[in-house]
């Protein structure tokens, strides 16, 4: 279908939209530092964060922040590190205290270390995380820490002391985020970045105190969860360390900046905490192992390097021996990929992470049957499952059983409705079933939800077109669009 290639011609240029994001967010700032504006004044709701927005204007600004995030950040695609994500920060939502845990997830296609909450549940990740964080519990303790910045609504707090902020504050935020994406390494960037960065750190710099105290929460969650307290003191040194030897520390470190009394506290507190929890999984280990090798310049690379690692253990290094029979399915390695995943795969049958690397391999060496009756047998032990379930439509895709595919596309439609990629995956397969009506909806809400209001309408309209009159269909084509003008109202409130 090519829609995704299509987007990246129709976003606006990101160099140009970040100047007038940053440049507007700052100049704001400016502003309101001498005087207040009434046009960001909100009406009084009750309680001390709330004397600035109610939760629901928080949960909805949010969504409409993620929307904009989505279509000017490149996103990783793969669903087994998205559920992994998704499953480990609601586990650890679990036993937060965060109240409204109505979460979405973006997950930045970069190699930068950056993990961040935002207003409305937003938790973001990039993929540097995995790069960065040595074990699950490392990286478990930076999810806890922003799960408590939530908790505590630091970000309605901040603003009760910077009245009339809200919109600088998202276009401040939104900005940094895509420059920390970019790594630094567009020219025009870099110069942005540096005539404009204390803006931006200024507006998004959490407080010392609101710090420490999601230092504080987050480690008693932590705890909680079932993790090593030390792995968060750990963790905050290892990031010390980035920042000591990097002349342009990770965005992370800019907005939550480190010292030695904030390390020395943590580890602290830790120390009196109850220990024996969690330090790692090779679950994580596994996640970190895919990251490692879309970022490697090549699978071969990637390849040595897991050989290297799975021999200084004499073959047992679980994770070491995935990554190399991923690494080199996708150098075409197939009958090597196999030999090499057949000892895991016999020793841990019912491992759904190392299940779907054989359903890889056989979908790489042209063996569909195989992989589909494999993953169909993995969806009977793990219903719901959003990978197997993405993993099973795109297999029938494959096998040109267009009719099933849109079924089973449909069903996770249904279920993940908030997730771009299915809908990506919906357009292409009703596309190619014959179903043009769907496809025009599978791409409106596509670009709803990467914020792209305007081919968002024009499939719409596309498909009232479609609909040729039918009367349920019409309406909900209509509160599609209703819907969709709602969104554009709060974008251009942002």
């Amino acid at each position: 279908m090519g829609m995704k290639q299509n987007m990246t011609t129709i976003k606006i240029p990101a160099l140009r939209w970040l100047s007038a994001a940053v440049l507007g967010a700052s100049l704001v700032m400016t502003a309101s530092s001498s005087q207040a504006d009434d046009g960001y004044n909100l009406p009084t709701l009750g309680d001390t964060s709330s004397s600035i927005m109610s939760r629901e204007q928080e949960y909805q600004m949010g969504r409409t922040w993620l929307t904009m995030l989505r279509g000017a950040v490149p996103t990783l695609e793969d669903p087994q590190l998205k559920s992994f994500v998704e499953n480990r920060v609601y586990a650890l939502a679990e036993t937060s205290q965060l109240s409204d845990r109505r979460l979405a997830f973006v997950m930045i296609d970069s190699p930068e270390l950056n993990a961040f909450a935002a207003p409305g549940g937003v938790v973001g990740v990039n993929a540097g995380l995995f790069l960065h964080a040595q074990t699950e519990g490392e990286f478990a303790s930076v999810m806890a820490h922003e799960l408590a910045h939530l908790s505590q609504r630091h970000f309605a707090r901040g603003l009760e002391q910077q009245q009339n902020m809200q919109m600088p504050f998202m276009a401040a935020m939104l900005a940094s985020i895509v420059l920390a994406a970019a790594g630094g390494g567009d020219a025009g960037f870099a110069a942005l970045a540096s005539t404009q960065a204390a803006a931006i750190q200024e507006q998004r710099r959490f407080s010392r105190q609101n710090e420490q105290e999601a230092d504080r929460i987050g480690l008693t969650n932590l705890v909680a969860a079932g993790y090593n307290p030390l792995a968060m003191p750990n963790m905050f040194e290892r990031l010390a360390q980035l920042s000591r030897f990097d002349s342009n520390p990770p965005e992370f470190l800019l907005t939550h900046p480190v010292s030695q009394s904030r390390m020395a506290d943590t580890r602290n507190r830790a120390a009196q905490l109850p220990s024996g929890g969690e330090d790692d999984t090779v679950e994580y280990q596994m996640m970190r192992a895919r990251v490692q090798i879309h970022y490697e310049s090549s699978p071969g690379l990637s390849a040595k390097r897991f050989r290297v690692l799975l021999d200084e253990h004499d073959g047992n290094h679980d994770a070491a021996r995935y990554g190399l029979a991923l690494a080199l399915t996708r150098g075409g390695q197939h009958s090597t990929a196999e030999e090499t995943l057949a000892p895991l795969l016999q020793k841990e049958p019912h491992n759904l992470t190392v299940a779907l690397a054989q359903v890889e391999i056989d979908s790489n060496r042209g063996r569909l049957a195989a992989a589909l009756s494999r993953t169909r047998e993995l969806m009977q032990n793990y219903p719901g499952n959003f990978p197997l379930q993405f993993t099973e439509a795109d297999l029938l895709l494959k096998q040109q059983d267009y009719a099933e595919a849109a079924k089973a596309i449909n069903r996770l439609a249904g279920q993940r409705s908030d997730d771009p990629d299915v809908w990506y995956l919906a357009a292409e397969i009703r596309g190619l079933a014959g179903n043009i009506l769907g496809v025009h909806l599978a791409r409106a809400e596509y670009f709803m939800l990467t914020g792209d209001t305007e081919q968002a309408g024009e499939q719409l309209d596309l498909a009232l077109k479609r609909a040729n009159g039918n009367f349920v269909t019409s309406s909900r084509i209509r509160e599609r669009q209703e819907e969709l003008s709602r969104r554009r109202k709060q974008i251009e409130s942002l």
